[in-house]
């Protein structure tokens, strides 16, 4: 239990109160602490890639409507 934060620069990302089990080997989480925890660039249909909102460290991806709730969204 707690916040999930940037490797890098501490930054709070992911609350464990949004995490929930996925079929991927990877913690998925449905939304972020706050609305500038990361930043998202548009890679492919369907993904967007996302990092750190403070200094930009690389995060993984943003899945678009694959999150556990029909319209949700997985990081």
């Amino acid at each position: 239990p707690g916040i999930y934060v940037c490797a890098k620069c501490g930054h709070e990302l992911f609350s464990s109160r949004a995490k929930y089990e996925h079929s991927s080997p990877w913690p998925a989480f449905t939304e972020t602490v706050h609305e500038d925890s990361v930043s998202k660039h548009k890679e492919r249909p369907g993904a967007l890639k996302v990092s750190c909102g403070k200094c930009g460290n690389g995060l993984g991806h943003e899945f678009l409507n694959d999150g556990p709730k029909r319209g949700q969204s997985r990081f």
